[in-house]
């Protein structure tokens, strides 16, 4: 297992965007041995939030080999063709290091703030997808589709996609592994090669400490803002004690995910220091 790292796009706590930051982020990325670096995509979300398309863009200096990633970006919300360009730039600026995510979205107040309907969302998104591999053909530029784990939409995956996106807080490891194997037999039925096709899960909210009270009172608050159940979503993502998150880690490994994603949800680089030297060597396939 491979581990990217959501920059730090949304504002939790009130205090506004540390941008002086997003640096020092990269670079503890880079050093501590993840392997990718991901922005995610919204225009309006409950808590501030720092476009993840030009946040991606001023880290590349800093990001060195990483892979940059966009987990994901929305090309109904964005138009396919000015994201094409996003992403021929972000590739060219990258040294040719970009995975392209992308979905239709789930917020309803996105495609608001644009004025496209959002119960047009899917076809919207299957023409927009062939707009974006037309604009980007010569590009090398790899492109993944997010989807929650539906029939229809690991459909969707196995024929206008590059690899498969999952969303961490949307799925658990029972429902991911039930979905690569329905994958699976869709990409057989395209004619394409299950086993060269990767798997990652992003959006992997974290906060490793010990202590149960901290622990409980930062789930309650993303719980809050995700409109989720608490007690659900303790078993999806990586808030908790080493032992807890390594152990989830070990159970989406077996699912069959690759690279995981994740996001601290609080002192972003103290997280990935705390994720890199406690939780890694707990985790039985990382590589």
């Amino acid at each position: 297992m491979r581990f990217g790292a959501h920059l730090p796009q949304l504002d939790f706590d009130g205090t506004g965007h540390d941008v002086a930051a997003l640096g020092p982020y990269v670079d503890a990325a880079r050093d501590l041995g993840f392997s990718a670096i991901t922005a995610n995509d919204h225009l309006v979300f409950q808590r501030p939030w720092l476009d993840g398309l030009v946040a991606l863009a001023s880290v590349l200096d800093r990001a060195g080999d990483l892979t940059v990633a966009t987990t994901v970006a929305l090309p109904v919300v964005r138009g396919p063709v000015v994201l094409a360009r996003t992403a021929a730039a972000l590739n060219l600026l990258s040294g040719g290091r970009l995975v392209l995510g992308v979905a239709p979205g789930s917020s309803a107040r996105d495609y608001a703030a644009v004025g496209v309907p959002f119960e047009e969302r899917w076809s919207r998104f299957d023409a927009a997808l062939t707009v974006l591999r037309a604009e980007l053909e010569g590009e090398s530029v790899p492109i993944w589709v997010g989807s929650w784990g539906s029939a229809a939409g690991l459909r969707r995956v196995a024929r206008l996609g590059d690899g498969w996106l999952a969303s961490a807080y949307n799925t658990t490891p029972g429902r991911l592994a039930a979905g690569r194997t329905t994958l699976d037999a869709a990409l057989l039925s395209a004619g394409r090669d299950p086993d060269s096709f990767p798997l990652a899960l992003a959006t992997m909210w974290t906060y490793v400490t010990d202590d149960p009270a901290e622990a409980e009172a930062r789930l309650a608050d993303l719980a809050s803002m995700l409109d989720r159940d608490p007690a659900v979503l303790a078993q999806q993502v990586l808030i908790g004690t080493r032992d807890h998150c390594a152990a989830i880690l070990d159970s989406y490994a077996e699912a069959g995910v690759e690279t995981v994603f994740i996001w601290p949800v609080g002192d972003p680089v103290g997280q990935l220091h705390k994720v890199a030297e406690q939780v890694f060597p707990r985790v039985r396939s990382t590589a």
